[in-house]
């Protein structure tokens, strides 16, 4: 019943808003959880959540695509995946730059990071047209979480990471059958 969409031209596939209702449900329950497990006591949080279908085949992405990322470069913010798929593709894997050794990215890291990952591209290319797997060359894989049906994680989104995407696996744009989540940023209100 919802309207997916390609919402951002990062994300390898669609997406449909979760209702602000469900959001402001979720918020109630969540928030005394988040600001207990992140360190963040008294924080009043924001939310945004989209059901996230990946329908991009690998041969289809663009080079950010085949790469670990970060959903931007604030410690407080924090994501969250729901799997609501029973597929042959995993969860979320979380990565180490070799060069920089860095894991997560802040204001001040991203442009060090930056310039090094620009200097690894130009010295040995572009990875494939796949989903990251391992994170080579330039990446080392450090931790990553199963995704299974119905359960979720959290971690800060400026933390390296990538969905763990079976390239020789269909991507299904069918809901019923495809790698479906539910992604949610969590921020502290301004």
């Amino acid at each position: 019943m919802q309207k997916f969409a390609r919402i951002t031209p990062q994300y390898p596939g669609v997406r449909a808003p979760l209702a602000p209702e469900v959001c402001a449900a979720w918020l109630g329950r969540l928030g005394p959880l988040l600001a207990r497990w992140f360190d963040a006591p008294g924080t009043v949080w924001e939310m945004q959540a989209w059901y996230s279908l990946v329908t991009t085949p690998p041969a289809g992405l663009a080079p950010i695509q085949r790469l670990p990322h970060v959903d931007g470069t604030d410690p407080r913010q924090i994501a969250m995946m729901l799997y609501l798929h029973r597929t042959g593709h995993g969860g979320t894997a979380f990565f180490r730059h070799r060069s920089t050794g860095l894991e997560a990215l802040t204001q001040a890291d991203y442009p060090r990071y930056a310039a090094a990952l620009q200097a690894d591209v130009a010295r040995t290319g572009l990875p494939p047209a796949a989903y990251t797997t391992d994170g080579a060359p330039h990446f080392e894989r450090i931790h990553a979480v199963p995704g299974h049906f119905n359960s979720a994680v959290f971690y800060r989104g400026n933390i390296l990471h990538s969905g763990v995407i079976d390239n020789d696996t269909p991507l299904s744009a069918d809901p019923h059958e495809g790698r479906l989540t539910i992604n949610a940023f969590f921020r502290p209100a301004e």
